[in-house]
This record gives C-alpha cells, structure tokens and sequence, in this order.
C-alpha cells in the first residue's frame, strides 16, 4: 500500500522505535494552524486533488436545523462518484484495507460502498484548538505508555511520535462536555431477524472540560465518567454500568460497577476492561472494542505504520437520518449499504500487536484513523491464527452544534460468524443531548443503583 509521507525523515525514524517520551519542539508546535490544521493533519490537498486542503470544516449548526433534531445532511445535493463492488474492487485496492477487501469477498453479491466527494467537515471549538497547541510542547507518555501527563482539552499530540501517542489522541478526542445518549444496538441473525437494545447513557468528559486544569486532572486522575443504562428489552431492562476511567492507568486502572435487577445490587466489575464481552453484544465485540478502541494499552504493542489514504464512512448524514427506520438498515450479512457514504481521507495507520505473556481474543489489531478528527473510522481485527477475524467500521457526522466529529453508528463486521453488531442507532430515537448538565453525583454506586432500579 502506498504510503505518504510523515513531516520529516526524523519523524520517520521515530515510527520504529519504542513509545518516546519526549515532547515536540515549539518550532514544530508553531506548525499548527499554519502548515498542519489546529488538531495535527496536513491542511493542503492530496497531490491529486482528491482529498480537498482542510478550510475550517463546519463549525456552526447549518440553516435549518435546531437542536434537538437529528441533523440535516449540509450536502443533500451529492451524488455518488461511483461505485466499489467485488467485481471492480481491485481498480480500488490500494485505497481499501484488507478488512474492507475482505467484506467484498464475504459477501460478493450485496456489500459495496458507494464513494462520494470528500468534505473535510471536522472541527471542533477554539478553546480545544488553544488548547491543543499548547498540549504539543509539554504532553507526555507516563507509565510505559499507560497514561498521559501534561496534558488537558485538546489533543495531547496533535505531532505523533509513535503508536501510543496516536491511539491516545483517539481515547481524548473531543466529544464535548456533559453529554447524554439514547441508542440502540442490534446483532441481527443470518436471516436478518433482531432484537433492539436501547440504552440510555450518560458522560461526563472531566478531561475536556474548559474549565480543567493539570493539576485537578493529576488530583482526581480522571479522564471521565460513563455511565449506561438498558432501558429495553423488558428482560434486560435496568441492567446498568458505571465507569471511571483514568488518565494513568497504572497508578488505578479503571474502575467499573455493575447493576443486576436480579440480585438488586451493584458490584464492583474489574473485569469490564479489554476482551470480557461487550455488554448485551451477543459476543460480536469485546469491552475495548466500544468506541472503537477504549482503555488501557498496556497489553499491546503499538506500531505507527505510517499515514495513507484510504475510504472511510464521513459525513454519514444519510444514514443518520430520522426519515429511515431500522429496519431499513439491518440487513442480512452487513447494513444496508444505500445509506452508508463513503469518501478518500488520509488516515494514520496503527498496528498494535500482543505483547509476549498478555492474553486477548485478538492477537492483532490494525486501526486507520481519520488525521482531522482523530476518529477511529476502520478497524481490521486478527485472531490468534493470524486470520481477519473481525473488521469495525465507525459512520461519522459533525454534530455541528457543539461541534465534533464523532460516530452516528459503529458496526462490528464478525467474518466467522457471519453476523455483525450494529451499535449508536438512533434513527428512531431521540437525539443526543450536548448541552446535559452532569455532576460527579450522577456517576457514583448508589446513582448506578437507583438508575437500574425498574
């Protein structure tokens, strides 16, 4: 695969060896804003045109909409560019990932991917901006990697050195303040029958927060509260979780509860971290799969491969469109693919591989993550044989009134099974609340209680 190249032959020498600990200079720090976009990504075009330069992507709401709404589409006059399918995907290979390549061989008479203009639409506020740049010459890597120092709001290396400081600019990211979400998850069967889960969730972002400081977040070590509730099916209604997650992973891991209806109890739940089941996934994913990646990173290795172009889900309005019902999207194999849009952006490209003596399902992980927003947009997932085991694709949108760019819908593609997860529906739903006002007290044990109790 073709691969660009990385601001400078120093850098290059970087992407081999082991995490660095040192923080970037001011010189290159300046870069931001100037030659690189506020967040770290290359504001110019692709040699070819293809990629458009970054202009400051949508940073207020567009005429028409209100909060509240699920968000029109800014571009309803688009039309596809063309089509990938199986038959013609070798015209395109060099921009899939062997993942996606795969999905066409799994299922050759009904997954494409419709490929549309590139609109650079990610941005987030100017304080993240600010505060990325002053981020870049002061951020470090702590704990072998395990946790993150010097560092609040914006993106702690908006300049990579290495794997672990990309995957941590995806785990801090910005995604607002206090916010709260209703959406429903689906594993449909091989006949595409499937029952809904609807969760209610709640978090509270301590890291991004405008008013945070170096040294509140080394006081508290926390990065942000999570908190989910099942509020259907009837028989998983009230089935709940709470996390903390923390900025040195090392000095506390995360910390998890559990609520179960039927013992009316919570419990402490160490083991909601890395490969233990994703919650009502029906086994399609692992905890650390949720938001593509979460958590610690210890039990990997993390090699930054490099930065390529590649066609990832952007600017997925249309299948975030309240007009569609489920069942317009969950089809047999894979999402309805009409709804799904798909565009050329530069990615880096992450490996991360088992360390000798960790265990998890997965043996290797490779991610391929949007350079303007930091998203995790595809993930390819190797088992323990070396085999494509599963492929994760994250559909994005600019929630444009906060605004972020962010998943609308996250679907786990399982190649042995051949059944999929669908996670962040919300078509028939209501929509996402930014503007959610969320002590610590909505995030302790006995607040996990009460929420579970139906």
């Amino acid at each position: 695969m073709k691969k660009l190249t990385i601001l400078s032959a120093a850098v290059m020498i970087a992407l081999s060896a082991p995490a660095a600990l040192a923080k970037v200079s001011q010189a290159d720090a300046d870069k931001l804003g100037t030659s690189l976009t506020p967040l770290g990504a290359e504001k110019a075009a692709n040699a070819d045109g293809s990629i458009p330069a970054w202009g400051g992507g949508i940073s207020k709401p567009i005429a028409g909409y209100t909060k509240g709404m699920h968000h029109p589409d800014p571009f309803p006059s688009d039309k596809a560019l063309f089509t990938i399918t199986n038959a013609n995907k070798a015209q395109y290979a060099e921009f899939l990932s062997p993942g996606q390549k795969e999905l066409f061989e799994v299922y050759p008479d009904t997954y494409k991917m419709n490929v549309y203009e590139s609109r650079r639409t990610a941005a987030v506020p100017q304080y993240v901006y600010d505060a990325t740049k002053v981020n870049a010459a002061r951020a470090e890597l702590v704990s072998q990697g395990n946790g993150i120092t010097g560092a609040t709001i914006g993106v702690p290396f908006p300049i990579p050195a290495n794997g672990l400081e990309v995957i941590w600019n995806h785990i801090l990211r910005f995604r607002g303040v206090d916010v709260e979400t209703y959406r429903s998850q689906a594993a449909p069967m091989s006949n595409g029958s499937y029952t809904l889960v609807e969760t209610a969730e709640a978090i509270r972002f301590e890291y991004s927060r405008p008013e945070v400081t170096l040294d509140k977040l080394k006081e508290t070590n926390t990065l942000f509260y999570f908190k989910q509730v099942v509020t259907q099916p009837a028989r998983l209604a009230g089935t709940a979780l709470l996390v903390k997650e923390t900025m040195d992973q090392e000095a506390l891991p995360r910390q998890a509860w559990t609520y179960n209806t039927g013992q009316r109890r919570v419990r402490k739940a160490p083991n909601v971290a890395f490969d233990t089941p994703g919650t009502v996934s029906d086994g399609l994913r692992t905890t650390d799969d949720f938001d593509m990646f979460n958590g610690s990173p210890m039990r990997y290795n993390w090699e930054l491969v490099g930065k390529k172009e590649l066609y990832i889900p952007y600017n997925d309005y249309r299948l975030h469109s309240d007009a569609l019902k489920y069942d317009q999207i969950l089809k047999p194999g894979h999402i309805n693919p009409e709804y799904a849009r798909y565009e050329k952006h530069r990615v880096w490209e992450v490996k991360a591989t088992l360390k000798e003596g960790m265990r998890h399902t997965y043996k290797t992980r490779v991610f391929y993550i949007d350079e303007d927003s930091w998203q995790i947009s595809v993930t390819d997932i190797y088992d323990n044989r070396d085999e494509l085991y599963r492929v994760g694709v994250a559909h994005s949108i600019n929630y444009y009134e906060v605004p972020t760019l962010w998943s609308t819908l996250e679907v786990f593609h399982d190649l042995q099974s051949r059944r999929y997860l669908a996670m962040g529906l919300d078509n028939e739903g209501r929509m996402y609340n930014f503007d959610a006002s969320l002590s610590e007290a909505n995030f302790t044990p006995d607040a996990l209680r009460r929420a579970g109790i139906r």
